[in-house]
C-alpha cells in the first residue's frame, strides 16, 4: 500500500540486522537472559520519514495492524526522547516497511533507533549517543546496537557493545511463512541456557557460528525446520536472533544472487550486503 509523504518531510533510513552468532549464557533474576552476540548491520532498510511540529504532538500516520499507535517503538521513542526537547517540539511520522515482522531482524527496533538520532538533532535535544543508548534500552533489547552504529560484539541483554570487524559479506535471506514468538522460545524449558562466555571474541575465534535459539523454534515451528532443510542445499544456513529468518553467507554478490534467484521462487527472500556502519552513524545532536 503506498503512503503519502508530504515534501516537507525528512527521509532517514533504518537497516536491518543479522545475529552472526547469538549464544545464551544465563538467565537473570529478572527474566530477562545474558547472551553473547555478533551482531551485523545488513543492507536492508526501512524508511522514516520525519517533520517537526510546534504543538508538542506526535503523529503517527502510519500504524501498524493491530498496533495501537502509542504502543508503536517509533512512536514510543518519540514519546521518550520528547522530554530532553524544549517542550513544544512534536513530530509527524510515516514509516515505510520493508524490513519483514517477526523475523528476528530487528526492523522494530531500528526503527525506534532512528527516531531517535534523528529527532535528537531535529529537536536540537544535543544529547550524546550514550545518552540515547540509555533511552534506547528502555524501548527494547536491540535499540542500543543500532545507537551504537557499528557492527558489534554483545553482551548483557545487548546493551554492552564492543565494536568487531565483520568482513564485507553477501547474504540470502529467508523468511519462513510463520511468526516466531520471543516470548515462547525464552521461556522454553528446552532451551540452551549456560552457554560458556567468550574471552576476547574476535569474528574467527568464535566460529563455528550458532545460534542457541535453533534448535527449540525448529521444535515448535516446523515450517522453520523446512526453510533450514531446503537452504542446507546451498551452504550452511543459520537462523537470526529468535527467528524465524534464516541466512546464508557469500563472498561474493554473484554467489549470493545465483542462490537467491532459486530460493525467493519458493520463499519471501532478500539479498543483501553486509554494513559497516549505520547510514545515521555521523548524525549530530
Amino acid at each position: 500500500m503506498s503512503i503519502h509523504i508530504p515534501q516537507h518531510a525528512q527521509a532517514f533510513s533504518a537497516p536491518a540486522k543479522l545475529n552472526l552468532d547469538l549464544r545464551i549464557t544465563g538467565r537473570r533474576s529478572d527474566g530477562y537472559h545474558n547472551l553473547e552476540s555478533i551482531f551485523c548491520l545488513i543492507g536492508l532498510y526501512d524508511t522514516i520519514y520525519l517533520a517537526v511540529r510546534n504543538d508538542g504532538k506526535i503523529v503517527l500516520h502510519t500504524p501498524l495492524a493491530g498496533v495501537e499507535p502509542e504502543k508503536d517503538l517509533a512512536y514510543r521513542a518519540a514519546a521518550a526522547l520528547q522530554i530532553h526537547s524544549d517542550g513544544l517540539s512534536g513530530a509527524d511520522i510515516w514509516m515505510e516497511k520493508r524490513i519483514p515482522m517477526g523475523g528476528g531482524l530487528g526492523g522494530g527496533s531500528s526503527d525506534a533507533a532512528t527516531v531517535l538520532l534523528a529527532l535528537n538533532r531535529l529537536w536540537h535535544c544535543g544529547l550524546t549517543k550514550s545518552q540515547l543508548i540509555d533511552i534506547g534500552v528502555k524501548l527494547g533489547a536491540d535499540v542500543p546496537f543500532f545507537i551504537f552504529g557499528k557492527n558489534a560484539f554483545a553482551k548483557g541483554i545487548g546493551e554492552q557493545l564492543e565494536e568487531i570487524f565483520v568482513p564485507s559479506q553477501w547474504y540470502v535471506i529467508v523468511k519462513p511463512p510463520v511468526h516466531v514468538s520471543t516470548a515462547v522460545i525464552f521461556s522454553h524449558e528446552c532451551l540452551t541456557r549456560d552457554s560458556e562466555p567468550s574471552i576476547m571474541p574476535t569474528f574467527q575465534t568464535l566460529q563455528p557460528f550458532r545460534n542457541d535459539m535453533q534448535a527449540v523454534v525448529f521444535q515448535e515451528y516446523p515450517e522453520v525446520l523446512q526453510a533450514y532443510q531446503t537452504l542446507q542445499q546451498y551452504g550452511n544456513p543459520l537462523m537470526t536472533g529468535s527467528g524465524a529468518c534464516l541466512f546464508l553467507r557469500f563472498k561474493t554478490e554473484e554467489e549470493a544472487e545465483s542462490v537467491y534467484r532459486q530460493v525467493s521462487n519458493i520463499y519471501e527472500a532478500y539479498c543483501v550486503k553486509g554494513l559497516h556502519q549505520h547510514p545515521l552513524f555521523d548524525i549530530s545532536g
